[in-house]
C-alpha cells in the first residue's frame, strides 16, 4: 500500500517535470510576444464587432505555431546549444528531454496551431502561419552560421504576426498590412544586432554569426544598428498616412523611435556592450508600446 502511493506520487513528480520541460521547450516570452502580435494586427485590422473566437484562435493559433518553429531551432541547434552559457542548460542540450520527444511535440502543437488558424480564420492566415514557421524553423536557423543574411531571412516570419492578424480580420492582403509588417520588420534589425553584439563572445562560441558587416563589434556594426532604429522613426508614420490611425500613436512612436535610437548613438561612440544592452531593453519596449498607442488611437 505504501509503495504503491510512493510509485503514484513518483509519477506525478515526473509527470509535472516533464510538463515543465516541455513549457520551457515552447520559450513562453517569445511565443507570447508573436500572439499578442497577431492580436494587435487582428484588433487594428477588424472593422465594426469583434469575433472573439477568431481573434483567441489567432492568438492560440500563433502561439503554437511560434513554439513549434522555436522547437524546431532547438531540435537543429542541440549540440551548438552546449557549447554556449546561454543555452546549454535548456531541455535538449542537458537531454532532459529527448529528441523524439521534442519532435513529436512540436509536430502536435505545429499541427494544432495550424489547424485553428485554418478553421478559425482564413486559409492565406493559415498558409502564411505555416510559411512562418518553415523559414525560421528550416532557413533561417542554419543561416545563423552564415552570417548576418540570417537576420533578414529571420526578420520575415518575425514580422508577420501582425500582417497575419490583420488578414484574419480582413481576409485580404492590404497596404495596411504590408505597412504593420514593416514597422515589425525594421524593428528586428536593432533589436536581434544588439543582441548579438552582447552575446557576441558566447554565439562565437557555437560559430553563430549575426552582427552586420564582418560580424564583429565595430564601428560599421554599430552605424548599421543605428540606421534601423532611425528607419523606424519615419515608417512609424506610416498607419498615420494609410488612415488606420491618427497623428496621437504617430507622435508617441516618434518619441519611441528617438527613445530608441539615442542609445544607438551611444554605440557608435563607445562600442560598449553595456549599452547594446541598453539597445536591447529599449527595443523590448518600443514594439507594444507603440503597438498599444496604434491600437487605443485607431481611427
Amino acid at each position: 500500500m505504501i509503495t504503491t502511493k510512493l510509485n503514484t506520487h513518483y509519477t506525478t513528480n515526473q509527470l509535472v517535470s516533464k510538463l515543465k520541460l516541455l513549457f520551457e521547450l515552447l520559450k513562453f516570452r517569445l511565443s507570447f510576444l508573436v500572439a499578442f502580435s497577431a492580436g494587435f494586427g487582428y484588433l487594428l485590422g477588424v472593422k465594426g464587432e469583434i469575433n472573439w473566437l477568431s481573434f483567441w484562435a489567432l492568438s492560440l493559433g500563433g502561439f503554437l505555431v511560434s513554439g513549434a518553429s522555436i522547437i524546431i531551432n532547438q531540435v537543429l541547434e542541440k549540440d551548438s546549444d552546449k557549447l554556449m552559457n546561454r543555452t546549454k542548460s535548456r531541455p535538449l542540450p542537458t537531454e532532459k528531454i529527448s529528441l523524439n520527444e521534442a519532435i513529436t511535440y512540436c509536430c502536435i502543437i505545429g499541427l494544432t496551431g495550424f489547424t485553428l488558424l485554418l478553421v478559425f480564420t482564413n486559409l492565406l492566415t493559415a498558409l502564411l502561419g505555416l510559411l512562418s514557421m518553415v523559414l525560421y524553423g528550416f532557413v533561417y536557423t542554419p543561416l545563423k552560421r552564415v552570417g548576418a543574411i540570417a537576420v533578414w531571412v529571420g526578420a520575415v516570419p518575425g514580422a508577420l504576426p501582425p500582417m497575419l492578424g490583420w488578414i484574419a480580420a480582413t481576409g485580404e492582403l492590404s497596404y495596411e498590412a504590408l505597412a504593420i509588417f514593416a514597422i515589425q520588420f525594421v524593428w528586428q534589425f536593432p533589436h536581434f544586432w544588439a543582441i548579438a553584439w552582447v552575446m557576441d563572445e558566447d554565439y562565437k562560441k557555437a560559430g553563430i554569426k549575426l552582427l552586420p558587416a564582418q560580424g564583429e563589434r565595430d564601428l560599421s556594426s554599430a552605424i548599421q544598428i543605428m540606421l534601423g532604429a532611425l528607419l523606424l522613426i519615419p515608417i512609424g508614420f506610416l498607419p498615420m498616412y494609410l488612415g488606420i490611425t491618427g497623428v496621437v500613436s504617430a507622435v508617441i512612436a516618434t518619441l519611441c523611435g528617438v527613445f530608441f535610437l539615442i542609445p544607438t548613438l551611444k554605440l557608435i561612440k563607445s562600442g560598449s556592450s553595456k549599452i547594446a544592452l541598453q539597445i536591447m531593453f529599449s527595443s523590448f519596449l518600443y514594439l507594444p508600446i507603440v503597438q498599444i498607442a496604434y491600437l487605443i488611437d485607431k481611427i
